[in-house]
């Protein structure tokens, strides 16, 4: 890792970022992607959190980072928990399965403790995040919407042992990727990007099944 420098993002980074994460997430969960947009976005979102945002440099080049944004968690009694919402993360392709992503998520994990947070809740699949402390919602008693609705992609690390007591949450997310409903935002925004082809992929299934389905048991 001595060849790579880690640091927070700039402004002077916004547009290499926002091409990084096209490129890491065309034709993976729907043709074509719109997490770029998202990230361009999410900056202006009140519930960003810059201190999070980090990006991975190799030769001048970026070719990994993580953005984050507050979430919540309710009680039965409307007790609220702000905690973190991660996402999205990105390595570029020629660099994946190289332990980055671990590292932007380990060195994330340290940055967000020392802010005072001890929860972290992101959308995704399992197979990519358990081994990093994520496990299924249900297991910590996290539903999202209604009481008992524990989806199989909702996954929960607690950055403090302990965080979460057990008792009955719900989950509450930021209104930041709302954005990405508006799609004829989103293509327009695309449009500014060289073109790309939209295509099926057999990993747009798998996470169909996984953001689809619950676990119950």
């Amino acid at each position: 890792m001595n060849n790579f420098t880690l640091r927070l993002e700039t402004e002077k980074d916004h547009r290499a970022v926002e091409e990084l994460t096209r490129e890491a997430f065309w034709n993976v969960y729907k043709p074509g992607a719109d997490e770029h947009y998202f990230v361009h976005t999410m900056r202006d979102h009140p519930d960003f959190i810059p201190e999070l945002a980090f990006v991975l440099e190799k030769d001048g080049r970026i070719v990994g980072n993580i953005m984050y944004t507050k979430a919540w968690l309710e009680d039965l009694n409307g007790e609220r928990k702000e905690i973190l919402s991660l996402g999205p993360l990105c390595v570029a392709p020629e660099f994946q399965r190289q332990k980055l992503g671990k590292l932007l998520i380990e060195h994330s994990f340290d940055a967000a403790r020392k802010m005072g947070y001890d929860v972290n809740i992101n959308f995704g699949n399992p197979g990519n995040y358990v081994s990093r402390g994520f496990v299924s919602c249900k297991r910590k008693n996290v539903s999202f919407i209604a009481e008992g609705n524990f989806p199989t992609a909702l996954l929960v690390c607690e950055l403090k042992e302990g965080a979460l007591d057990g008792r009955p949450w719900r989950y509450i997310p930021s209104t930041a990727a709302d954005c990405c409903e508006d799609t004829a935002a989103v293509e327009a925004f695309d449009s500014t990007f060289p073109h790309k082809e939209k295509k099926w992929m057999p990993s747009q299934e798998e996470f169909y099944i996984y953001s689809h389905s619950s676990v119950i048991r």
